[in-house]
């Protein structure tokens, strides 16, 4: 499995959990809980421990480099784009004020900066600094060798598999 392919399963698997999250606590909310079928309960275990294992391997990273998981998250999109602060707030389902602080505490360590957006000057892009793309680089390795004993376990076919059988299953999100 490449290495954007593990990035892109490890990504996926932090916003899947996220969405999660935050579906079952709307839905309890609403007090009208949709059962999946009883077939489907095996796959939705898997892919909540699944999720459980992964953040694991995620927090104990942030935790030996001294980053909480909202920040991991921020860098991780970051790697790869330069969203709007409004943007990133949204996708990552936090109110402004948080964000801004999130921001503010990163750029204090010289991993992200602001700037106007080149099309709207009102609204402020957030991007990574050299650091924060050094650091961003780091993590990567760090993630992809604790994930390898778990992903090893897999012959190279497999992997191929489930990294395509999971891009599927996401892409239905991205519309």
């Amino acid at each position: 499995m490449g290495t954007q392919a593990i990035k892109f399963v490890v990504r996926s698997i932090i916003d899947t959990h996220y969405e999660l999250c935050q579906d079952r606590t709307m839905t309890k909310e609403k007090k009208s809980v949709k059962q999946a079928p009883a077939s489907d309960d095996g796959l939705a275990d898997a892919l909540v421990t699944t999720a459980f294992v992964t953040m694991a391997v995620i927090n104990k990273i942030g935790a030996e480099n001294d980053l909480s998981l909202s920040l991991i998250r921020v860098l991780g999109i970051l790697s790869d784009r330069r969203p709007r602060m409004t943007e990133l707030a949204d996708y990552l389902g936090l109110e402004k004020q948080t964000m801004s602080g999130l921001i503010a505490r990163a750029e204090k360590r010289g991993l992200v900066a602001r700037a106007p957006n080149e099309e709207d000057g009102r609204a402020t892009d957030v991007f990574l600094t050299s650091d924060g793309s050094k650091l961003v680089k780091r993590l990567h390795v760090q993630g992809k060798q604790a994930l390898a004993p778990l992903i090893e376990q897999l012959s190279a076919s497999d992997q191929q598999l489930l990294q395509q059988l999971l891009q599927r299953m996401l892409e239905t999100r991205k519309g």
